[in-house]
């Protein structure tokens, strides 16, 4: 890594037009009628970002190797419990996983580390990190918010729908923060893939 170089933490998510990154009820939204995965969204992430596939897809997909963008997965503890409602205990086992929690005590899957203070500042460290690959932030919505001050990108693919209420993309107090729009990609299935930068 060279001197000037600090990885940046990216939040690579899916919503809907109206912000939300899944219902009310804060389960698992792939496949849903709102969040549909449409082949050439699967195309989309397999081409560009392949490590943020689960590894039950990883290898149908003809999927293995290290991580082309992202190194190292954050997500809190709502959407950890996602993967272990799926039987899953690890879902990104060829990413470093950090798991963000201030109620678990532990966590079954064996490699991943489990930060319970200091969030931001474990961030930072992770930044710092001798690596060419970026961070990326699965969610949700609460631990998105928390991180907020260092998040650098936002990938955003945005399903055409709209659901009214559930986890917002962010969910916490009014802190207003600015991005610059870099691309958007708009699949033939109607989903938008937006990048911005922090302004």
């Amino acid at each position: 890594m060279t001197e000037d170089f600090m990885r940046r933490l990216t939040y690579y998510v899916a919503t809907t037009l109206d912000g939300f990154v899944a219902g009310p009820d804060g389960g698992d939204p792939s496949g849903q009628s709102y969040f549909p995965v449409p082949p050439d969204l699967v195309d989309f992430m397999v081409t560009n970002f392949p490590e943020t596939l689960p590894a039950p897809a990883r290898a149908p997909l003809g999927i293995e190797g290290p991580g082309k963008v992202f190194d190292t997965v954050l997500e809190g503890r709502a959407s950890y419990e996602v993967g272990l409602d799926a039987g899953l205990d690890d879902a990104y086992p060829h990413l470093r996983h950090l798991v963000f929690s201030t109620t678990l005590r532990e966590v079954p899957g064996k490699s991943i580390e489990l930060v319970s203070t200091d969030a931001l500042e474990r961030v930072r460290t992770l930044k710092q990190d001798d690596s060419d690959l970026d961070i990326w932030l699965v969610g949700g919505g609460t631990l998105a918010h928390s991180l907020l001050p260092e998040i650098d990108r936002l990938i955003i693919k945005q399903h055409p729908s709209v659901i009214g209420s559930g986890i917002p993309m962010f969910a916490g107090p009014f802190q207003p923060t600015l991005f610059t729009h870099v691309d958007a990609t708009v699949l033939p299935s109607g989903v938008r893939i937006l990048t911005l930068d922090r302004s």
